[in-house]
């Protein structure tokens, strides 16, 4: 925990789970100059879907935002994965954040703020990025949220 980037996780009471793996016939991330693309990832925490079901259904806008909290915390373990320490990172360039719902659903950015808010708070300035929050009718393992995250980092 020499990091500065954990050591505020661990001030929020937040640890990183283990890194996300591949589902399919993909990579869970890839860099490309200065540049970490990750894949996307669902609310595992560990192995274990920690939020299922549809915002504005099964599910609150408040779990939701929960939901992508989990998934910020698997980008963050992948980008530690990635890059040996999350003190690398730059900045977060995109975020682009899937929120499963109900038809005519419109509160999918409050939704995702529950990982921007997260990036900021680790990162200040260099968490804030470009962003979409669109509302899908359904996400893989009936996933809650699906965010995808690119970075740029130091050497």
């Amino acid at each position: 925990m020499s990091n500065s980037i954990e050591t505020k996780l661990a001030g929020l009471g937040l640890a990183l789970p283990y890194a996300p793996s591949a589902g399919g016939n993909y990579v869970p991330y890839r860099i490309n100059g200065d540049t970490l693309v990750l894949a996307g990832v669902i609310s595992i925490h560990n192995g274990v879907l920690t939020h299922a079901g549809q915002v504005g259904g099964d599910r609150t806008v408040e779990e939701g935002y929960a939901a992508a909290q989990v998934c910020a915390l698997n980008s963050l373990a992948a980008i530690k994965d990635a890059l040996g320490s999350l003190d690398r990172v730059r900045e977060f360039v995109y975020l682009a954040g899937y929120v499963n719902a109900v038809a005519g659903f419109t509160e999918s950015p409050q939704v995702i703020n529950g990982a921007s808010d997260l990036f900021v708070k680790l990162y200040g300035d260099a968490g804030k990025h470009a962003r979409a929050a669109i509302a899908v009718a359904g996400l893989p393992r009936g996933a809650t949220v699906e965010i995808q995250v690119t970075v740029s980092f130091n050497s």
